[in-house]
């Protein structure tokens, strides 16, 4: 349940509510909104009757909250949640663009990136440094050696950073180098990696994962909120279907839908979602159109020779001429690159 306490309500009346509510065995979180402070109680219902709550001072209303995601639903937080990292912000009046290679290679690869896609307009740097390849035989990606590259570059450039960590070792050392961590689309159900990434401190970019439904997909970040970590941003990147062909299918309706059941930032993953890098452009206009917080695409300085998905990375040039694109359509729906 949600207590929505009253806009001026005392910190000491606040945490009596908390103390009551501890005291009957709920978990609680409180939600600083910009129009009201709500107090999130997950718990056995039964335990405590909602009027005991109601007539505590400083509490306006209790409300039941029916959904099995309690904590990232519209009903705890009208407004939406504005994730801020250095230079970056998800969910807010301007969109953010996550570029950068699939993997981390070489530094003069990895620099050559950080500084076209910064030009271009990008905030947040990508690079691969763990990678969750199909086939054991791929290139697994550098770990620590590429986080320490990803740090120096996004320092050079004054970009974010975010890159992908696969168990709680990778996790704990990723922590030290970037600014966002990333738990991809097979690790979307991974829960004990969740309730890690909930006490990580850094925000967590979460991927849909690859058959999850849209119920999935929210109550993984659930996972995540509910451990104590408010900072997550979702990701659409393509759902597994019967269609071959492309990579996977974008599923646009997500975005717009999930928009009205969470207060959570929701980007798009163009090039996971169609592996071909000339539908890239075309699916990130789509994607702004239907409402997308922010875009992550895959730029490497030269596509021919990457090491991993160099058919769906753009080149400089190509990543620019989108940037360009982009702009007059973010400002038709009221935002700005």
């Amino acid at each position: 349940m949600v207590i929505v306490m009253k806009l001026h309500s005392s910190p000491e009346q606040m945490e009596k509510v908390n103390s009551k509510l501890r005291e009957n065995g709920f978990r609680t979180q409180m939600i600083q909104g910009v129009k009201r402070i709500v107090i999130g109680a997950v718990g056995d219902r039964q335990a405590i009757n909602a009027s005991q709550i109601e007539t505590m001072t400083g509490v306006e209303k209790v409300l039941r909250i029916m959904k099995p995601y309690k904590m990232v639903c519209r009903e705890v937080r009208e407004e939406d949640t504005i994730v801020r990292v250095t230079g970056a912000e998800f969910g807010g009046p301007r969109l953010a663009v996550v570029a950068g290679p699939c993997a981390v290679e070489t530094k003069d690869q990895l620099y050559a990136a950080a500084r076209a896609v910064k030009q271009a307009g990008a905030t947040v740097l990508r690079g691969g440094t763990y990678k969750p390849r199909t086939s054991p035989y791929s290139f697994q990606g550098l770990e620590e050696e590429g986080l320490h590259l990803l740090a120096e570059a996004g320092a050079a450039t004054g970009l974010a950073t975010v890159t992908e960590v696969v168990d709680e070792e990778s996790m704990q050392i990723a922590a030290r180098y970037v600014d966002i961590l990333q738990i991809g689309a097979r690790n979307m159900q991974n829960f004990r990696l969740l309730r890690l990434a909930g006490r990580a401190g850094k925000p967590i970019l979460l991927k849909r994962g690859l058959s999850a439904t849209v119920e999935e997909w929210l109550m993984a970040a659930e996972y995540i909120v509910c451990s104590g970590n408010e900072n997550v941003i979702l990701c659409e990147r393509g759902i597994r279907t019967f269609e071959t062909g492309t990579r996977n299918t974008l599923d646009l309706s997500a975005v717009a839908l999930v928009k009205t059941l969470t207060h959570l930032p929701v980007i798009v993953d163009p090039s996971h979602a169609t592996g071909k890098r000339e539908l890239v452009g075309s699916m990130s206009r789509a994607a702004v159109a239907a409402g997308a917080d922010g875009l992550i695409i895959e730029v490497h300085p030269d596509p021919s020779v990457a090491l991993c998905d160099g058919p769906q990375s753009l080149d400089p040039g190509q990543f620019e001429g989108l940037m360009n694109t982009l702009r007059p359509l973010a400002a038709a729906v009221g935002r700005e690159v």
